[in-house]
């Protein structure tokens, strides 16, 4: 496959001048090993975890049970009560003893001999960082990371039932969906694709210990929603790095596509729809999200609060008015953001409440209600307008990457 920005190349270019070099060297400059047997006398590094040799000590490596302590870890492998304590007090800025999580690896070092004891404890607080509790002389604390690689991956796949179950099943990190959802926020639903829809994606992904922790960032994508072709080319403009398509226009738009993720509409805007609730015919001017209590709600563009409150039918609401032209409501929140309040700027995906049922509502869910020049209108029969293109600056320097990444992306191949 062709990596992005020719990055192939350069391993093959510095292969091609050490050749050459050494091409220029006459034959008496290279030296003969007349014994190859002495290369296996080469001593080899010492294997390290966490810094510490080994081969050194005695290595115990568990996790942490349900119910279990920090008192339980230490004194079961010989540490006193007293060295006990003084960790902890010693310790407490770096790390609080008492956010011991179940399932978290931890690791004991000790003595290799009968007695066993314990020389280091280390403990990992999440996927990177760990705390050393070094008993050897004194007792030192400190904490470290682990090394994080950045491998670029690609990954292509077609859908079956959903786009986390799909990436999920070819064994690729799930969390991938959610990073894809993101660049596409704008012009794909996706609670709504379909089975036979396809995608393909260039990414940066963080690995330790040789396992995936999460996606870095989405250099290029490709999706295919109802036959029609979706790009997202990463590039910088400047100070801002951004996504575009193979027209160069931006992948973002001014708004949302929705104001909840992967959530399902319960009930389009309509000019007559029997309310739940009234048990009657009446206009429904929003668009409603079914969602579990409290998933966050999201602004779906910049822009300024105008209301935060709680009123009887709308229960908690949010109002934000964008420009002169749109604004956007958000109803029957569990509760509004703190901080979120009349005259507050907020940004496109800032979070401005979490879904609820308060207000004339039967179940969780967001009402999303869409003005336009004063009045309500159908968000999803509007035109929206979409965010700045390529520059013409820079537009020549765009299509010369968007040629590589587009066959970048045709030469990943579709699992069969």
């Amino acid at each position: 496959m062709r990596m992005l920005y020719f990055k192939q190349l350069i391993p093959i270019l510095l292969i091609y001048f050490i050749i050459q070099s050494c091409g220029d060297h006459k034959k008496s400059d290279l030296k003969i090993i007349e014994n190859p047997d002495a290369i296996d006398s080469i001593p080899k590094a010492p294997q390290l975890l966490y810094g510490f040799p080994v081969d050194s000590f005695k290595v115990v490596g568990d996790k942490v049970k349900k119910n279990q302590f920090f008192s339980d870890l230490i004194t079961s492998h010989g540490i006193s009560y007293s060295m006990m304590n003084k960790m902890v007090k010693q310790g407490e800025e770096l790390f609080d003893v008492r956010r011991l999580r179940a399932g978290r690896d931890y690791t004991v070092f000790e003595k290799k001999d009968s007695t066993e004891k314990a020389l280091i404890f280390v403990y990992e607080i999440d996927r990177i960082n760990y705390v050393v509790y070094d008993l050897r002389d004194s007792l030192t604390i400190y904490r470290a990371k682990k090394p994080v690689k950045i491998i670029e991956r690609s990954a292509a796949g077609i859908i079956n039932n959903s786009l986390y179950l799909t990436l999920d099943q070819q064994g690729y990190n799930p969390e991938l969906a959610i990073t894809l959802s993101e660049v596409y926020a704008w012009s794909i639903d996706f609670y709504h694709i379909q089975k036979g829809d396809r995608f393909k994606v260039i990414y940066d992904e963080l690995v330790v210990d040789n396992e995936s922790i999460g996606i870095k960032r989405i250099k290029a994508a490709y999706f295919e929603h109802f036959k029609k072709p979706y790009y997202a080319i990463q590039f910088s403009q400047g100070n801002h790095l951004g996504y575009y398509d193979q027209e160069n226009r931006s992948v973002r738009r001014q708004f949302l596509k929705a104001p909840v993720k992967f959530s399902r509409i319960s009930s389009r805007y309509s000019k007559k729809r029997f309310h739940p609730v009234q048990k009657r015919n009446k206009p429904h001017l929003g668009t409603d999200y079914a969602a579990p209590k409290g998933t966050p709600i999201y602004s779906t563009a910049n822009g300024v609060i105008t209301h935060a409150r709680f009123s009887k039918y709308n229960g908690n609401y949010v109002k934000v008015k964008h420009n002169s032209v749109y604004s956007t409501q958000y109803l029957h929140m569990s509760k509004i953001k703190r901080g979120i309040r009349p005259g507050v700027s907020v940004s496109q995906g800032d979070v401005i409440g979490f879904v609820g049922s308060t207000g004339l509502a039967t179940g969780p869910h967001v009402c999303y209600r869409f003005w336009k020049n004063g009045k309500q209108v159908d968000p999803y029969r509007q035109n929206l307008p979409k965010a700045e293109p390529i520059k013409k600056a820079n537009l020549e320097t765009y299509q010369k990457i968007k040629q590589v990444v587009i066959a970048s992306l045709e030469d990943i191949p579709y699992p069969k």
